[in-house]
């Protein structure tokens, strides 16, 4: 047997209501241990002194006193030969337990106590010198407080009431998480869910928004592999049948056929390079300057290199040699189509690193800059493979980017080239 249900719905409305309910408990043990004890006490005290002032007026011959008092008071007195009471009183019940001490104590006789709990009424019956018994009925709210009972009634209504409320913010909170589990199960066969958005609270629609942004990276990623294999299928044919060729006719010169390799080896580093992108690496701290310094003039020793980092550069936490490809990729293509002037720099914010690397080269036109981050895309169609390039070199610093959670934007330079900005979060 399961004490904790297994459900999110059941768990969160145990939850609620155990620590309700021993909250309540606590106030009601407060209630009654303390102020419905000291209320009941001073009841009962109250009433006994009133009942033995009266057996003393009565033991006086003083009967016009009794009757004043006990029509002030609100008690019907009675004399009696006889009583048909039942053989068991009411003495050691809780009700009438102090009041059959007090007047035990007040009168150094015992008292009989009998309760009409249908009608709330309270009989007291003390056997006086001349042998009659008094009898003096009251209302039972003379002795007992029907507050307790309120109490107890407003404790039930409290947890239920709370029940009432809670349940369906449960409810709703529990059908958001569904949604997220039969969307992720859709979206692990590789189907769509339309029309499906984060809902529910903040927390709940964080994780939908993360879900949907895994989504789109997984599709992101089978689309770009898939687009790999067809790169690499369509750039080594051609380098390949030329070489058939050449061989089969008897036609092949060593240096075309060099050249030839040279090339195919050149794609295929490319593609090695960009697959390695989001392979997993122990993530170290790093500061930049040091990075993109050595970079900058490895791939441009001739130009113009000018470089503007923080005095005290931020030191945080990446995989070093994904971004040293990434960045690699973005000097050496500022470098390539540069003239003169290469510009790093590096600006340090409280939750971010933005880096910016500038040339004085012919940019990107705006209406392409958007295309030129997708990969095996070459600008130039026209180019020949003479001029190298497979068109990953920004798709590879792309993805090791935002596998850092960062962005990267292309934007017109003041030089006169492209402006690359990449913003990597601390």
């Amino acid at each position: 047997m399961r004490l904790i249900p297994r459900s999110f719905l059941g768990r969160t409305i145990l939850m609620v209501l155990v620590p309700l309910m021993l909250a309540l408990l606590i106030v009601a043990n407060s209630f009654f241990g303390n102020h419905w004890k000291k209320v009941h006490e001073t009841l009962a005290r109250t009433l006994a002194g009133e009942v033995t002032t009266m057996v003393h007026f009565m033991d006086a011959g003083d009967n016009d006193a009794v009757k004043m008092l006990a029509h002030d008071i609100g008690i019907n007195v009675s004399l009696h030969d006889k009583l048909n009471r039942p053989a068991k009183n009411d003495n050691e019940s809780m009700e009438a337990g102090p009041l059959a001490k007090y007047l035990q104590t007040n009168l150094k006789q015992p008292a009989n106590i009998y309760i009409e709990r249908g009608k709330r009424l309270l009989f007291i019956d003390i056997p006086m010198k001349d042998e009659k018994i008094a009898t003096f009925a009251t209302s039972m709210h003379r002795i007992y407080s029907t507050s307790a009972e309120v109490f107890l009634l407003w404790v039930v209504a409290a947890i239920l009431i709370v029940s009432i409320l809670a349940t369906p913010f449960v409810i709703f909170h529990t059908r958001s998480i569904r949604r997220i589990a039969k969307a992720a199960n859709k979206f692990g066969r590789g189907m769509d869910v339309p029309g499906f958005q984060p809902s529910g609270s903040s927390e709940i629609r964080e994780a939908a928004a993360a879900m949907i942004t895994m989504k789109e990276r997984l599709n992101r990623y089978n689309k770009t592999r898939t687009d790999m294999l067809n790169a690499v299928g369509h750039d080594l044919k051609t380098p390949l049948t030329r070489m058939r060729l050449a061989v089969e006719t008897n036609s092949a010169q060593k240096e075309d056929l060099l050249r030839d390799i040279d090339r195919m080896s050149e794609m295929v580093n490319g593609y090695l390079a960009f697959a390695r992108g989001e392979m997993p690496e122990i993530e170290q701290a790093v500061e930049l300057p040091a990075m993109l310094t050595r970079i900058a003039r490895d791939a441009a020793p001739k130009k113009n290199i000018i470089l503007d980092f923080p005095e005290n550069p931020v030191q945080f936490y990446a995989r070093p040699n994904a971004l040293t490809s990434a960045f690699t990729n973005i000097i050496e293509n500022a470098a390539r189509f540069t003239k003169k002037t290469l510009k790093i720099t590096e600006t340090d914010t409280e939750d971010f690193v933005v880096v910016t690397i500038e040339d004085d080269g012919i940019g990107i036109p705006d209406d392409k800059k958007e295309k030129a981050l997708q990969p095996f895309v070459r600008l130039d169609e026209s180019r020949s493979e003479s001029t190298g390039g497979t068109g990953l070199g920004l798709s590879i610093a792309k993805t090791a980017i935002e596998n850092h959670g960062g962005q990267i934007f292309l934007e017109n330079s003041d030089l006169g080239g492209l402006k690359v900005r990449v913003v990597l979060p601390l």
